[in-house]
């Protein structure tokens, strides 16, 4: 064979193996080429790694966010982070959050929203003492009651117009359970999954008194994000709130996906424990922390400009925020109510 004709049917095979290769290139109708690069989307906890941030790492654990194309920085909060202003500050993407958190965006004309809740109720609770009397949050009007300095500006004036709460009922609290194990008049501020489970460990079966089952609407676990990325790169940002959705419906039902998003956190916490985890997850679903209300009809993360509406008029009413905010500039339904997990 002479050089001049090799080279021509080397030409010609080439040319039929790369038509064959580019025709077994082309993607799938529907289905994302795995080849592509990632869009990364870093998202802040508002705390030290547990089962209430599951969802987010279950999706990180068993791919879910790889599946839609996104690689997740998923960071996680604690005492020395400030969510906020990392947020504000452009240092993350997006940041767990609350809708107290969003109107105060509305009011102060900063450009940063809620695109989605992942919990319909706040696992906000007071804890008291058995056989007290104090089973109902109404029977702690004119009782001690332990609360934090956050506390003061969120849930509690919204128990001091329902139930007649007064500021002279307060007491300090230091998330230090001693003074409540130490005095049964004294109620305490805490959180469903974690503070009732350590004063179970100390030997004291308390009355948990959830806020969000008397009227407390305030949405928690929250997905807050610059108008900016949501104008600029809104298909990205879908992309993780599906993601995130997804891991979250799969994350409450306790299925075999939950042993690598515990294990993360147990990597990232080492001061958690999977009797904790599982305690947090029980407590979660028994109260329909993350599927109730709205989420039933509307999937996992729902949010309505109903709720969103009636909140900020009881909180407004009692003295936490003025009147006059638009308060449909704190929130987009845009990312979520699409059915998932419901």
């Amino acid at each position: 064979m002479s050089a001049t004709k090799y080279r021509i049917d080397r030409r010609r095979a080439l040319g039929l193996l790369g038509g064959g290769l580019a025709g077994s290139l082309l993607p799938v109708p529907g289905a994302r080429v795995l080849a592509q690069s990632l869009d990364k989307v870093s998202y802040l906890t508002n705390w030290r790694a547990q089962a209430e941030h599951g969802g987010f790492y279950y999706a990180v654990a068993n791919g879910l966010y790889k599946k839609h194309g996104i690689e997740c920085d998923l960071r996680m909060g604690g005492p020395q982070q400030n969510p906020s202003q990392m947020l504000l500050g452009g240092r993350v993407d997006m940041i767990m959050s609350n809708s107290f958190e969003a109107i105060n965006y509305a009011k102060e004309g900063i450009p940063f929203l809620c695109i989605g809740s992942i919990f319909q109720k706040d696992p906000q609770v007071l804890i008291s003492h058995p056989n007290v009397g104090n089973d109902s949050l109404a029977a702690l009007k004119g009782k001690p009651i332990l609360i934090a300095a956050g506390g003061r500006n969120s849930y509690w004036p919204f128990l001091k117009a329902k139930y007649g709460f007064s500021d002279d009922q307060v007491r300090p609290y230091t998330f230090n359970m001693a003074p409540f194990l130490a005095d049964k008049a004294v109620s305490q501020q805490g959180f469903l999954s974690s503070e009732p489970y350590a004063i179970m460990k100390a030997g004291v079966t308390p009355v948990v008194h959830l806020l969000a089952d008397s009227g407390y609407e305030a949405y928690n676990t929250t997905v807050n994000v610059g108008r900016k990325m949501v104008e600029e790169k809104r298909e990205v940002v879908q992309r993780f709130m599906t993601a995130t959705l997804e891991g979250w419906a799969e994350y409450v039902k306790g299925g075999p996906g939950n042993a690598a998003a515990d294990a993360l956190i147990l990597r990232d916490n080492p001061d958690m424990d999977q009797d904790k985890i599982n305690y947090a997850l029980k407590v979660m679903n028994e109260r329909g922390i993350v599927r109730s209300g709205d989420a039933v009809k509307l999937g996992i993360g729902a949010m309505t400009d109903e709720r969103w509406a009636h909140f900020y008029e009881t909180m407004t009413e009692a003295g936490v925020f003025p009147k006059g905010v638009d308060v449909k500039r704190a929130y987009s339904l845009d990312f979520v109510n699409k059915g998932i997990g419901a």
